[in-house]
């Protein structure tokens, strides 16, 4: 088996209107991805704004220093994340284009594979 990261992308002022209704439809597609992969998620989690965030870049002398935010260009920044185990990348992605975050049409979610060493 082999790790993958799935990173739901989308806009946190779509996601901060939604209403009850839709934010239990999203719910209940995470709460199928998960049934369906089973013990093959490792972790998994929704994230805090990103105005919470702090970044690390490197500073004059060098060193990393920490900024008040992730300072992206766009609207899209990655809301949730899951880790899981899956036979193929076929299969990882079939699993994360369950969830109702890949039709709503302000995000995306990547899939990527870990690097095996």
């Amino acid at each position: 088996m082999t790790g993958y990261l799935i990173l739901i992308y989308g806009d946190e002022n779509r996601w901060d209107a939604l209403d009850e209704e839709a934010r239990a439809a999203l719910d209940a597609a995470h709460r199928a991805l998960q049934e369906k992969a089973g013990e093959g998620v490792r972790a998994a989690g929704e994230l805090q704004a990103s105005s919470t965030a702090t970044t690390l870049r490197t500073g004059p002398d060098g060193e990393p220093r920490p900024t008040d935010g992730p300072f992206s260009e766009s609207k899209e920044v990655v809301g949730g994340f899951y880790l899981i185990e899956a036979e193929s990348q076929e299969e990882a992605v079939a699993l994360a284009a369950s969830l109702a975050e890949a039709r709503q049409g302000h995000g995306g979610i990547e899939v990527r594979a870990l690097v095996r060493r």
